[in-house]
Protein backbone atom coordinates (compact mmCIF):
# COMPACT_ATOMS: atom_id res chain seq x y z
CA UNK A 1 0.00 0.00 0.00
CA UNK A 2 2.71 2.44 0.84
CA UNK A 3 3.93 1.86 -3.08
CA UNK A 4 0.48 2.44 -4.54
CA UNK A 5 0.10 5.67 -2.30
CA UNK A 6 3.67 7.38 -3.29
CA UNK A 7 2.48 6.42 -6.86
CA UNK A 8 -1.08 7.75 -6.37
CA UNK A 9 0.49 11.29 -5.08
CA UNK A 10 2.74 11.77 -8.12
CA UNK A 11 0.27 11.08 -10.51
CA UNK A 12 -2.34 13.52 -8.27
CA UNK A 13 0.70 15.91 -8.31
CA UNK A 14 0.76 16.25 -12.29
CA UNK A 15 -2.97 16.53 -12.95
CA UNK A 16 -3.17 19.28 -10.76
CA UNK A 17 -0.40 20.43 -12.82
CA UNK A 18 -3.14 20.66 -15.29
CA UNK A 19 -5.88 23.76 -15.32
CA UNK A 20 -8.44 22.12 -16.17
CA UNK A 21 -10.80 24.72 -15.73
CA UNK A 22 -13.75 24.28 -17.32
CA UNK A 23 -13.71 27.26 -19.84
CA UNK A 24 -10.60 25.44 -20.94
CA UNK A 25 -9.26 22.44 -22.50
CA UNK A 26 -8.76 19.28 -20.79
CA UNK A 27 -7.19 17.74 -23.92
CA UNK A 28 -3.62 17.07 -22.74
CA UNK A 29 -4.70 15.94 -19.43
CA UNK A 30 -6.74 13.48 -21.27
CA UNK A 31 -4.07 12.34 -22.99
CA UNK A 32 -1.76 11.89 -20.46
CA UNK A 33 -4.51 9.87 -18.33
CA UNK A 34 -4.81 7.52 -21.65
CA UNK A 35 -1.06 7.05 -21.98
CA UNK A 36 -1.29 5.73 -18.34
CA UNK A 37 -3.99 3.65 -18.81
CA UNK A 38 -2.66 2.13 -21.77
CA UNK A 39 1.00 1.60 -20.46
CA UNK A 40 -1.68 -0.80 -18.12
CA UNK A 41 -2.75 -2.69 -20.69
CA UNK A 42 -6.41 -1.01 -21.35
CA UNK A 43 -7.99 0.04 -24.50
CA UNK A 44 -8.33 3.84 -24.59
CA UNK A 45 -10.90 5.77 -26.49
CA UNK A 46 -10.25 9.58 -26.41
CA UNK A 47 -13.97 10.83 -27.48
CA UNK A 48 -13.77 14.18 -28.50
CA UNK A 49 -16.64 16.96 -27.72
CA UNK A 50 -18.64 18.46 -30.15
CA UNK A 51 -16.96 21.80 -29.95
CA UNK A 52 -13.42 19.92 -30.12
CA UNK A 53 -11.59 21.75 -27.52
CA UNK A 54 -12.23 18.84 -24.52
CA UNK A 55 -12.65 15.19 -24.47
CA UNK A 56 -14.27 12.30 -22.46
CA UNK A 57 -11.84 9.53 -22.05
CA UNK A 58 -12.94 5.94 -21.93
CA UNK A 59 -10.98 2.44 -21.28
CA UNK A 60 -11.40 -1.12 -20.59
CA UNK A 61 -9.27 -3.75 -19.03
CA UNK A 62 -10.98 -7.31 -19.30
CA UNK A 63 -12.76 -8.85 -21.63
CA UNK A 64 -14.83 -6.45 -24.43
CA UNK A 65 -18.32 -7.41 -23.33
CA UNK A 66 -21.62 -5.64 -21.92
CA UNK A 67 -21.91 -4.81 -18.53
CA UNK A 68 -18.61 -4.45 -15.56
CA UNK A 69 -17.39 -2.12 -13.37
CA UNK A 70 -16.93 1.37 -13.91
CA UNK A 71 -14.90 4.14 -12.37
CA UNK A 72 -15.91 7.45 -12.97
CA UNK A 73 -14.62 11.51 -12.60
CA UNK A 74 -14.21 14.06 -14.39
CA UNK A 75 -11.52 15.78 -15.30
CA UNK A 76 -12.70 19.89 -15.02
CA UNK A 77 -11.91 22.16 -12.22
CA UNK A 78 -13.71 25.40 -10.88
CA UNK A 79 -11.86 28.40 -11.62
CA UNK A 80 -9.47 30.16 -9.11
CA UNK A 81 -10.31 33.61 -10.18
CA UNK A 82 -10.69 36.17 -7.24
CA UNK A 83 -10.15 33.61 -4.92
CA UNK A 84 -7.72 33.97 -1.64
CA UNK A 85 -4.94 31.00 -2.15
CA UNK A 86 -1.87 31.01 0.03
CA UNK A 87 -0.25 28.95 -2.58
CA UNK A 88 -0.09 28.13 -6.30
CA UNK A 89 -3.20 26.39 -7.09
CA UNK A 90 -1.51 24.57 -9.74
CA UNK A 91 1.13 23.13 -7.95
CA UNK A 92 0.62 20.42 -5.41
CA UNK A 93 1.74 21.33 -1.84
CA UNK A 94 1.97 18.48 0.99
CA UNK A 95 1.86 19.99 4.47
CA UNK A 96 0.52 18.88 7.67
CA UNK A 97 -1.24 15.26 6.34
CA UNK A 98 -2.74 17.29 3.41
CA UNK A 99 -2.03 17.36 -0.39
CA UNK A 100 -2.94 21.22 -1.11
CA UNK A 101 -3.93 22.03 -5.13
CA UNK A 102 -6.91 22.88 -7.14
CA UNK A 103 -8.86 19.57 -7.60
CA UNK A 104 -7.05 17.71 -5.32
CA UNK A 105 -10.71 16.73 -3.60
CA UNK A 106 -13.07 17.60 -6.59
CA UNK A 107 -12.06 14.70 -7.85
CA UNK A 108 -8.54 14.47 -8.90
CA UNK A 109 -7.51 12.60 -5.81
CA UNK A 110 -10.02 9.15 -6.46
CA UNK A 111 -9.09 9.82 -10.42
CA UNK A 112 -5.69 9.53 -8.97
CA UNK A 113 -5.86 6.68 -6.98
CA UNK A 114 -7.80 4.74 -9.91
CA UNK A 115 -4.64 5.20 -12.59
CA UNK A 116 -2.18 4.12 -9.86
CA UNK A 117 -4.11 1.21 -9.13
CA UNK A 118 -4.56 0.02 -12.94
CA UNK A 119 -2.09 -2.34 -13.05
CA UNK A 120 -2.49 -4.29 -9.62
CA UNK A 121 -6.78 -4.33 -11.55
CA UNK A 122 -4.54 -5.57 -15.13
CA UNK A 123 -3.18 -8.63 -13.18
CA UNK A 124 -6.33 -9.48 -11.77
CA UNK A 125 -9.36 -8.47 -14.20
CA UNK A 126 -10.89 -11.57 -15.24
CA UNK A 127 -14.43 -12.50 -16.62
CA UNK A 128 -16.02 -9.02 -15.97
CA UNK A 129 -14.42 -5.86 -17.38
CA UNK A 130 -12.99 -2.85 -15.77
CA UNK A 131 -14.34 0.70 -17.00
CA UNK A 132 -12.31 3.77 -16.30
CA UNK A 133 -14.53 7.30 -17.54
CA UNK A 134 -13.10 10.46 -16.91
CA UNK A 135 -15.22 13.05 -18.21
CA UNK A 136 -15.45 16.49 -19.17
CA UNK A 137 -17.37 20.05 -18.18
CA UNK A 138 -19.32 17.95 -15.28
CA UNK A 139 -18.90 21.45 -13.25
CA UNK A 140 -21.15 23.32 -15.70
CA UNK A 141 -24.00 21.23 -16.26
CA UNK A 142 -22.37 17.37 -16.58
CA UNK A 143 -22.21 18.02 -20.38
CA UNK A 144 -19.42 15.48 -20.75
CA UNK A 145 -21.10 12.47 -19.09
CA UNK A 146 -24.02 13.00 -21.37
CA UNK A 147 -22.30 13.00 -23.80
CA UNK A 148 -20.56 9.74 -22.98
CA UNK A 149 -23.88 7.90 -21.96
CA UNK A 150 -25.25 9.11 -25.05
CA UNK A 151 -21.75 7.26 -27.14
CA UNK A 152 -21.90 3.94 -24.65
CA UNK A 153 -25.91 3.66 -25.46
CA UNK A 154 -25.14 3.94 -29.36
CA UNK A 155 -22.77 0.91 -28.50
CA UNK A 156 -24.82 -0.94 -26.69
CA UNK A 157 -22.80 -0.79 -23.94
CA UNK A 158 -24.08 -0.40 -20.43
CA UNK A 159 -21.67 -1.00 -17.51
CA UNK A 160 -23.32 -3.11 -14.55
CA UNK A 161 -21.76 -1.01 -11.82
CA UNK A 162 -20.74 2.65 -11.21
CA UNK A 163 -18.53 4.01 -8.68
CA UNK A 164 -18.67 7.55 -8.71
CA UNK A 165 -15.42 9.04 -7.08
CA UNK A 166 -16.70 12.62 -5.42
CA UNK A 167 -15.36 13.42 -2.31
CA UNK A 168 -17.77 11.87 0.22
CA UNK A 169 -15.17 11.00 3.28
CA UNK A 170 -15.54 7.81 1.61
CA UNK A 171 -19.17 7.23 2.82
CA UNK A 172 -21.49 5.62 0.49
CA UNK A 173 -24.25 7.61 -1.16
CA UNK A 174 -26.84 5.63 -3.06
CA UNK A 175 -28.74 9.09 -3.43
CA UNK A 176 -28.88 13.24 -4.22
CA UNK A 177 -30.80 15.81 -5.58
CA UNK A 178 -31.10 16.46 -9.18
CA UNK A 179 -29.35 19.74 -10.20
CA UNK A 180 -30.91 21.76 -13.07
CA UNK A 181 -29.31 25.97 -14.00
CA UNK A 182 -30.64 28.12 -16.32
CA UNK A 183 -29.72 31.69 -17.67
CA UNK A 184 -32.79 33.53 -18.28
CA UNK A 185 -32.66 36.94 -20.63
CA UNK A 186 -34.50 40.17 -20.77
CA UNK A 187 -34.67 41.95 -24.18
CA UNK A 188 -36.24 45.59 -23.37
CA UNK A 189 -35.85 48.97 -25.18
CA UNK A 190 -33.32 51.33 -23.86
CA UNK A 191 -33.75 55.04 -23.21
CA UNK A 192 -33.54 58.10 -20.83
CA UNK A 193 -34.06 57.44 -16.92
CA UNK A 194 -35.84 60.30 -16.96
CA UNK A 195 -38.95 58.79 -19.56
CA UNK A 196 -39.41 55.58 -18.19
CA UNK A 197 -42.69 54.69 -19.90
CA UNK A 198 -41.05 55.47 -23.08
CA UNK A 199 -38.45 52.58 -22.86
CA UNK A 200 -39.04 48.74 -21.76
CA UNK A 201 -36.59 48.28 -18.21
CA UNK A 202 -34.87 44.69 -18.41
CA UNK A 203 -33.32 44.71 -15.59
CA UNK A 204 -37.02 45.44 -14.00
CA UNK A 205 -38.69 42.76 -15.37
CA UNK A 206 -35.96 40.57 -14.41
CA UNK A 207 -36.40 41.67 -10.81
CA UNK A 208 -39.95 40.64 -11.31
CA UNK A 209 -38.97 37.14 -12.28
CA UNK A 210 -36.85 36.99 -9.41
CA UNK A 211 -39.88 37.55 -7.40
CA UNK A 212 -42.09 34.95 -8.56
CA UNK A 213 -39.55 32.58 -8.92
CA UNK A 214 -38.37 32.83 -4.99
CA UNK A 215 -41.94 33.08 -4.27
CA UNK A 216 -42.97 29.16 -5.31
CA UNK A 217 -40.42 28.26 -2.27
CA UNK A 218 -43.38 27.90 -0.08
CA UNK A 219 -44.76 25.81 -2.51
CA UNK A 220 -41.55 23.75 -3.16
CA UNK A 221 -41.87 22.88 0.75
CA UNK A 222 -45.39 22.19 1.08
CA UNK A 223 -44.84 19.79 -2.14
CA UNK A 224 -41.83 18.03 -0.29
CA UNK A 225 -42.58 13.86 -0.37
CA UNK A 226 -43.33 12.65 2.99
CA UNK A 227 -40.41 10.34 3.16
CA UNK A 228 -37.91 12.70 1.56
CA UNK A 229 -34.26 11.70 3.17
CA UNK A 230 -32.93 14.61 2.03
CA UNK A 231 -31.30 17.98 3.83
CA UNK A 232 -33.85 20.12 3.17
CA UNK A 233 -36.11 17.90 1.87
CA UNK A 234 -38.13 19.78 -0.61
CA UNK A 235 -36.80 20.94 -3.98
CA UNK A 236 -34.76 24.55 -3.62
CA UNK A 237 -33.78 27.47 -5.90
CA UNK A 238 -31.65 29.41 -5.72
CA UNK A 239 -30.49 33.11 -7.92
CA UNK A 240 -26.79 33.13 -8.36
CA UNK A 241 -26.79 36.37 -10.38
CA UNK A 242 -28.74 39.20 -11.78
CA UNK A 243 -26.62 41.71 -14.32
CA UNK A 244 -27.63 44.55 -16.83
CA UNK A 245 -27.92 47.85 -17.36
CA UNK A 246 -25.64 50.18 -18.60
CA UNK A 247 -25.77 53.53 -16.67
CA UNK A 248 -27.95 55.15 -14.12
CA UNK A 249 -29.33 57.20 -16.16
CA UNK A 250 -30.03 54.65 -19.20
CA UNK A 251 -33.47 52.69 -19.12
CA UNK A 252 -31.78 48.82 -19.21
CA UNK A 253 -32.04 47.43 -22.88
CA UNK A 254 -31.03 44.06 -21.14
CA UNK A 255 -30.59 41.59 -18.59
CA UNK A 256 -29.51 38.16 -17.79
CA UNK A 257 -30.26 36.02 -14.32
CA UNK A 258 -28.59 32.93 -13.61
CA UNK A 259 -30.10 30.43 -11.38
CA UNK A 260 -31.30 26.94 -10.25
CA UNK A 261 -33.15 24.57 -8.69
CA UNK A 262 -32.21 20.77 -7.43
CA UNK A 263 -35.39 18.61 -7.23
CA UNK A 264 -36.12 16.07 -4.90
CA UNK A 265 -38.66 14.85 -7.90
CA UNK A 266 -38.82 15.38 -11.27
CA UNK A 267 -42.88 16.58 -11.06
CA UNK A 268 -41.02 19.74 -9.02
CA UNK A 269 -39.12 20.80 -11.72
CA UNK A 270 -42.31 20.51 -14.16
CA UNK A 271 -43.65 22.61 -11.77
CA UNK A 272 -41.40 25.81 -11.35
CA UNK A 273 -40.78 25.88 -15.11
CA UNK A 274 -44.33 25.65 -16.01
CA UNK A 275 -45.09 28.11 -13.39
CA UNK A 276 -42.22 30.92 -14.79
CA UNK A 277 -43.65 29.87 -18.07
CA UNK A 278 -47.30 31.38 -17.55
CA UNK A 279 -46.16 34.13 -15.37
CA UNK A 280 -43.59 35.46 -18.39
CA UNK A 281 -46.84 34.79 -21.15
CA UNK A 282 -49.60 35.89 -18.78
CA UNK A 283 -48.10 38.93 -16.99
CA UNK A 284 -44.30 40.36 -18.45
CA UNK A 285 -44.40 39.77 -21.51
CA UNK A 286 -47.88 41.47 -22.30
CA UNK A 287 -46.54 44.41 -20.74
CA UNK A 288 -43.18 44.85 -22.35
CA UNK A 289 -44.26 44.30 -25.84
CA UNK A 290 -47.27 46.98 -25.11
CA UNK A 291 -44.64 49.30 -25.63
CA UNK A 292 -41.97 47.51 -27.32
CA UNK A 293 -42.76 44.82 -29.56
CA UNK A 294 -39.76 43.54 -30.39
CA UNK A 295 -39.06 42.38 -26.13
CA UNK A 296 -38.56 39.19 -25.20
CA UNK A 297 -37.62 36.84 -22.77
CA UNK A 298 -35.73 33.79 -23.42
CA UNK A 299 -33.80 31.10 -21.07
CA UNK A 300 -31.04 28.82 -22.24
CA UNK A 301 -30.80 25.72 -20.28
CA UNK A 302 -27.54 25.26 -18.90
CA UNK A 303 -27.47 21.57 -17.47
CA UNK A 304 -30.28 19.66 -16.66
CA UNK A 305 -28.59 16.53 -14.46
CA UNK A 306 -31.18 14.03 -12.98
CA UNK A 307 -30.72 13.30 -8.79
CA UNK A 308 -29.68 9.96 -8.24
CA UNK A 309 -32.62 8.09 -6.58
CA UNK A 310 -32.19 5.46 -4.04
CA UNK A 311 -33.85 2.04 -5.14
CA UNK A 312 -34.03 -1.37 -2.53
CA UNK A 313 -32.03 -3.21 -4.81
CA UNK A 314 -28.53 -1.89 -5.74
CA UNK A 315 -25.60 -4.19 -6.73
CA UNK A 316 -23.41 -1.34 -6.55
CA UNK A 317 -24.23 -0.53 -2.72
CA UNK A 318 -23.76 -4.06 -2.14
CA UNK A 319 -20.05 -4.46 -3.51
CA UNK A 320 -19.06 -0.93 -1.90
CA UNK A 321 -20.61 -1.89 1.73
CA UNK A 322 -18.12 -5.29 0.92
CA UNK A 323 -15.20 -3.54 0.23
CA UNK A 324 -15.36 -0.74 2.47
CA UNK A 325 -17.00 -2.40 5.78
CA UNK A 326 -19.71 0.20 5.71
CA UNK A 327 -22.91 -1.06 7.09
CA UNK A 328 -25.25 1.91 5.65
CA UNK A 329 -25.56 4.15 2.59
CA UNK A 330 -26.84 7.91 2.73
CA UNK A 331 -27.74 10.48 0.70
CA UNK A 332 -26.38 14.31 -0.07
CA UNK A 333 -27.49 17.70 -1.29
CA UNK A 334 -25.53 18.12 -4.32
CA UNK A 335 -25.30 16.96 -7.05
CA UNK A 336 -22.78 14.67 -9.48
CA UNK A 337 -22.96 12.35 -12.93
CA UNK A 338 -24.66 9.33 -11.19
CA UNK A 339 -27.94 10.23 -12.06
CA UNK A 340 -26.53 10.16 -15.95
CA UNK A 341 -25.57 6.90 -15.20
CA UNK A 342 -27.97 5.86 -13.50
CA UNK A 343 -30.77 6.60 -16.26
CA UNK A 344 -28.69 3.97 -18.69
CA UNK A 345 -29.67 1.00 -16.31
CA UNK A 346 -26.35 0.85 -14.28
CA UNK A 347 -26.43 0.50 -10.64
CA UNK A 348 -24.81 3.48 -9.04
CA UNK A 349 -23.28 4.68 -5.92
CA UNK A 350 -20.88 7.94 -5.13
CA UNK A 351 -18.50 7.04 -2.73
CA UNK A 352 -14.41 9.20 -2.71
CA UNK A 353 -11.66 10.71 -1.26
CA UNK A 354 -11.70 14.02 0.79
CA UNK A 355 -14.93 16.28 1.88
CA UNK A 356 -17.22 18.59 -0.27
CA UNK A 357 -16.22 21.38 2.35
CA UNK A 358 -12.63 21.65 1.20
CA UNK A 359 -14.56 21.63 -2.75
CA UNK A 360 -14.51 24.96 -4.71
CA UNK A 361 -12.67 27.05 -1.93
CA UNK A 362 -8.99 28.56 -1.70
CA UNK A 363 -6.03 26.12 -0.46
CA UNK A 364 -8.10 23.19 -1.27
CA UNK A 365 -6.78 20.01 -0.20
CA UNK A 366 -7.33 16.37 0.55
CA UNK A 367 -6.24 14.47 3.35
CA UNK A 368 -3.59 11.97 2.76
CA UNK A 369 -5.70 9.43 5.28
CA UNK A 370 -8.74 9.86 3.02
CA UNK A 371 -6.25 8.82 -0.18
CA UNK A 372 -5.30 5.83 1.90
CA UNK A 373 -8.79 4.63 2.60
CA UNK A 374 -9.42 5.28 -1.06
CA UNK A 375 -7.00 3.20 -2.09
CA UNK A 376 -7.96 0.12 0.34
CA UNK A 377 -10.42 -0.20 -1.14
CA UNK A 378 -9.60 -0.16 -4.72
CA UNK A 379 -7.01 -2.76 -3.76
CA UNK A 380 -10.05 -4.79 -2.35
CA UNK A 381 -11.79 -3.88 -5.35
CA UNK A 382 -8.91 -5.38 -7.38
CA UNK A 383 -8.54 -9.06 -5.97
CA UNK A 384 -12.44 -8.90 -6.39
CA UNK A 385 -11.77 -8.91 -9.88
CA UNK A 386 -10.57 -12.34 -9.88
CA UNK A 387 -13.86 -14.04 -9.14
Amino acid sequence: MVNHLQRTTEILGDLIAYPTVSVDSNFDMILHMAGLLEDAGARCDVISSPCGTKANLFATLGPDRNGGILLSGHSDVVPVTDQAWTRDPFVMDEADGRLYGRGSCDMKGFIAAALAMAPHFAERVAARPLHFAFTYDEEVGCMGARHLADELSERGLTPGVAIIGEPTEMRIIDGHKGCNEYTTRFNGLAGHGSLPDHGVNAVEYAVRYVNHLLGLKDALRERAPKDSPFDPPWTTVNVGALTGGVAHNVIAPSAEVEWEMRPVQPGDADFVKQSLQHYCETELLPRMRAVHPGAYITTEIIGEVAGLIPTDENEARRIMAELTGANSSDVVAFGTEAGIFQAMGTDVVVCGPGSIEQAHKADEYLAIEQLAQCLTMLESLGDRLCD
